[in-house]
C-alpha cells in the first residue's frame, strides 16, 4: 500500500513538471517574438506615433496600417525601405486642389501645406500685381479651389491724362473702380464697360462728358427812321432822336469733352432790354441854285429815276473807320445791313434805293471821296468788298 502510494505521487510530480515546462516554454517563445519588432516613429498627416512592428519595408509597414497610398502621396523613406529600430517613418497623403489660372484649368494633388508652397512646388510665376485666391497664408484643405489672375500694364486715359497701370482679366467696369474712377452718365469710355480686359487690350479711354448751359449776352441794332423836315434845306440833316441799342441774351446748350467745347446747341433767346429807333430828320426845303447841266442833270436823278452811277465798296473795318454812319447806323452791329454810301446831292439820306448787283439798300453813309454820280457800297468782309472791286452800275431812287 505504501508502495503503490509512493508510485502515484511519483507519477504526479512527473505531470506536474511536464506541465510547468509546457508553460516555461510558452512564456519564452513569446517574450523571443515580441522581442524581434522592430521600433519605429512614424508621423501620418502630421500626427506622431511609435509602434512596434515585424514589418519588413515602408511599404509593407504602411500595408498593415491598411494606409492606401497613392503616387501623389509622399512617403519618407522610400516605400521598398528596410525598416530598422528607431527609424523615422513621414507618410503624407496627397489633397486635391482645382486651380484656375486664366484659360488653364486643372487638378493638382499635393502635399503642400498652404497655398504658397503650392505655387513653389508647381513652380508658377507671380509677381506682387497678381490676384491670388485664398492669400497664399492659407492652408491647402482637400477641394479647395485656387483662383491665380495673372496680371499685365494696360495704359489708363483719363481725361487726356495718360498713365501706365496693372490690371487682371476683369470687365472695364470692374478695372476703373479699382483704378478709383468716378463715371458719370455722359462719360464715353472705350472699351465698353462690359468688355473683358486681356493683354491684348493697350488702354482704356475715359472721356469725360459734360451739359453746360452758357448764356450769350449779344447788342440789338437800333433801326434808323427818317423824318422829311420841311424846315431843313434838301440834303442836310439833324439827329433827333440818338437810338440806344437793346440787349438780348441767347441760351446755349454746351457739350464739353474733356474740358473742350465740342457742340453748341440754341436753346432759347430772349430780349432783356428793348432797342430805342435813331430818328434822322432830312431836308425837303429847296435852295435857290443856278441853273446847270449838272443841276438839271442831278434833279434828274430824284425820286423814281434811273441813272448810272460809278460805284465802289467798302466796309466798317477799314483803317481810321468807325462802322458808324454818316446817319448813325452801326455797320459793326448790323454787318447784314445794305447800306450805300452817297453825294447827298445827287441822293439825298435815307432813301432807299435799288442797286443793280446789290439790291435794295438805304442810303445811309456818306464819303469824302463820294461826289457826283458815284457810290459806294457796303459789305461786311473785306473779301467781298475786293470782289465787287470798281464798276458802272444802273441805280434807281425809290423814294
Amino acid at each position: 500500500m505504501k508502495r503503490l502510494f509512493s508510485n502515484k505521487l511519483t507519477k504526479n510530480k512527473i505531470a506536474i513538471s511536464v506541465a510547468s515546462l509546457l508553460v516555461l516554454g510558452t512564456g519564452t517563445a513569446y517574450g523571443t517574438y515580441e522581442g524581434t519588432k522592430n521600433t519605429v516613429n512614424l508621423t501620418v498627416d502630421g500626427k506622431e506615433q511609435q509602434i512596434r512592428t515585424h514589418a519588413d519595408t515602408v511599404g509593407d509597414l504602411l500595408k498593415d496600417l491598411k494606409i492606401d497610398v497613392r503616387n501623389e502621396d509622399r512617403v519618407t523613406p522610400k516605400a521598398n525601405t528596410e525598416l530598422t529600430s528607431d527609424i523615422d517613418v513621414v507618410y503624407d497623403h496627397a489633397q486635391s486642389v482645382q486651380l484656375t489660372m486664366g484659360d488653364e484649368r486643372r487638378t493638382i494633388w499635393t502635399t503642400a501645406k498652404t497655398v504658397e508652397q503650392l505655387i513653389e512646388e508647381e513652380e508658377i510665376d507671380i509677381n506682387e500685381h497678381d490676384i491670388i485666391k485664398p492669400a497664399l497664408s492659407s492652408k491647402i484643405e482637400e477641394g479647395l479651389k485656387l483662383d491665380i489672375k495673372k496680371a499685365f500694364q494696360v495704359k489708363l486715359n483719363v481725361a487726356g491724362k495718360e498713365k501706365q497701370v496693372w490690371a487682371t482679366s476683369t470687365t472695364v467696369a470692374d478695372f476703373l473702380k479699382d483704378q478709383n474712377i468716378q463715371l458719370n452718365d455722359l462719360d464715353k469710355v472705350e472699351p465698353t464697360l462690359d468688355h473683358q480686359l486681356s493683354k491684348k487690350d493697350g488702354a482704356v479711354t475715359v472721356t469725360k462728358v459734360e451739359k453746360v448751359t452758357d448764356v450769350v449776352e449779344e447788342p440789338v441794332a437800333f433801326a434808323v427812321k427818317t423824318e422829311k423836315a420841311s424846315d431843313l434845306t434838301k440834303g442836310k440833316q439833324e439827329v433827333i432822336e440818338p437810338g440806344e441799342e437793346g440787349k438780348k441774351e441767347k441760351h446755349y446748350e454746351v457739350v464739353m469733352e474733356n474740358g473742350k467745347e465740342v457742340s453748341r446747341k440754341l436753346l432759347k433767346e430772349e430780349i432783356v432790354k428793348e432797342s430805342k429807333d435813331r430818328v434822322v430828320a432830312l431836308g425837303t426845303k429847296a435852295e435857290p441854285q443856278q441853273v446847270s447841266t449838272a443841276t438839271v442833270s442831278r434833279s434828274n436823278n430824284s425820286n423814281g429815276k434811273e441813272f448810272y452811277v460809278s460805284s465802289t465798296a467798302y466796309t466798317a473795318s477799314c483803317n481810321g473807320c468807325s462802322g458808324v454812319t454818316a446817319t448813325g447806323m452801326n455797320l459793326r452791329s448790323n454787318p447784314n445791313a445794305k447800306v450805300i454810301a452817297v453825294d447827298p446831292n445827287v441822293i439825298p439820306l435815307g432813301s432807299k434805293v435799288h442797286v443793280e448787283g446789290y439790291g435794295y439798300a438805304i442810303a445811309a453813309d456818306t464819303g469824302g471821296a463820294i461826289k457826283g454820280n458815284k457810290i459806294d457800297v457796303f459789305f461786311s468782309d473785306k473779301s467781298s468788298a475786293y470782289r465787287w472791286g470798281r464798276k458802272q452800275v444802273k441805280i434807281k431812287v425809290l423814294d
